[in-house]
């Protein structure tokens, strides 16, 4: 079962969404808010799987109550203005719904949200590897091997202490296969293995003697992450 809550300032908005959500058998929308700071008390105390999340809100944006999250569930925005696509998809945010929005048009979003959270799943749970396609072959990598990760485009180059193997897929695919405890996206195009962090610094850090750039969206979260295994 997918966990979920929604947060716009409009209740009809919101009612869209509660009656779109109402017909996903998978997924359980929670609570519904129109205070985005009563929704922040609420994701502290009880985590969930996924946001609705409205990006134009008075005193703050979606996208700022977004960054302000320690723990970053997926999100879906909805909003009525299509200017803030880029800048959504840069968060990589599973999708992006413009008002207004049909019921087959959520169900989209949250197909492809269940996806995400199933393959989390079912790779954190058991195993501590993955098999990465390159060529016509499929290499074996343990976690554990991993330095750090660099996107370039749909290709991954999965880097560790003696080799770099090259894979297509997304950063984003990548990171919902990774044990989030072991590892933590630091850039759009970066992400690093925890334990493999020698030296955090404002905007970049060492991994085993490489330097990685360290995006403003993603410091709060590298911090948290590396305190949880000092």
């Amino acid at each position: 079962m997918l966990t979920a809550i929604a947060i716009d300032d409009e209740p009809l908005a919101l009612e869209v969404v509660r009656s779109h959500a109402g017909k996903v058998p998978y997924l359980n929308l929670q609570a519904c808010f129109t205070n985005a700071f009563e929704a922040i008390i609420h994701l502290q105390q009880q985590p969930v799987d996924l946001l609705f999340l409205d990006i134009k809100m008075p005193d703050i944006t979606g996208i700022e109550l977004f960054n302000s999250l320690g723990k970053k569930p997926m999100v879906i925005f909805t909003t009525a203005y299509s200017e803030h696509a880029v800048e959504s998809f840069e968060l990589d945010a599973v999708d992006y719904l413009l008002k207004p929005f049909s019921f087959a048009r959520f169900l989209k979003a949250c197909n492809k949200a269940n996806e995400i959270h199933t393959l989390r799943n079912n790779h954190s749970e058991k195993k501590d590897y993955l098999f990465l396609r390159t060529g016509y072959e499929q290499v074996k990598v343990n976690f554990a091997d991993i330095c750090y990760l660099e996107a370039t485009g749909n290709y991954v180059t999965f880097v560790l202490a003696d080799k770099t193997i090259l894979s297509r897929m997304t950063i984003t695919e990548v990171e919902n296969i990774l044990p989030a405890d072991k590892f933590i996206r630091v850039h759009r195009s970066f992400i690093a293995a925890v334990a493999k962090i020698d030296k955090i610094e404002r905007h970049q850090l060492l991994v085993g003697g490489a330097i990685l750039p360290v995006g403003s969206t993603y410091y709060q979260n590298l911090n948290l992450a590396y305190k949880s295994v000092s």
